[in-house]
């Protein structure tokens, strides 16, 4: 009887001894490095030359109009001893408000330009997390911080970072897209 104690208490031992390091392994603690994941993703480059293009045509918008204001100013310099004291007021008001005009219109498109970078940089960031949500769960991880420089992990080993696995996955599936 002692002997059948004995064994199952060696099975049990052993069992637990097995569970726990089947449980340390997979719990184990991984990061990806969110900067290099958003620099190599294939798609931020592509959705990066969009909105370049996208904000070089409202900045030239906006550089065209400063220089057609640019020449009415020098035509009012060159031709205002010519004006009367009231063409002189008047075109000094014109000059005044179409550069007022020119400075919002340039405020506006520099928010534009702002927030379509931001929207821009949001749905890569959102494709990454929704695929490293489901690479977690399909590797069996319980957590995946990420990595941005900020401080937020200040020392990981280099064997819990995932960033170059996942980055070849995230492209790949940009590609078959």
């Amino acid at each position: 009887m002692k002997k059948i104690a004995l064994g199952t208490a060696i099975v049990a031992l052993i069992a637990s001894i097995v569970t726990f390091f089947y449980t340390q392994e997979s719990s184990k603690l991984v990061y990806v490095d969110v900067n290099k994941l958003l620099e190599g993703y294939k798609r931020t480059k592509e959705v990066r030359a969009q909105f370049e293009k996208k904000a070089k045509v409202l900045k030239a918008n906006v550089d065209s109009l400063v220089t057609d204001w640019q020449k009415e100013l020098k035509l009012y310099e060159k031709e205002r001893a010519n004006y009367s004291k009231k063409e002189l007021k008047l075109k000094q008001e014109l000059l005044a408000n179409k550069q007022q005009q020119i400075n919002n219109y340039q405020q506006a498109v520099q928010n534009q330009i702002q927030e379509e970078d931001k929207k821009a940089t949001q749905t890569v960031i959102n494709d990454i997390n929704d695929y490293v949500t489901e690479y977690g769960k399909q590797k069996g991880y319980k957590m995946i911080f990420g990595a941005s420089g900020g401080g937020n992990i200040m020392y990981a080993d280099k064997s819990a970072d995932l960033t170059e696995k996942v980055l070849e996955g995230l492209n790949s599936e940009f590609d078959g897209k």
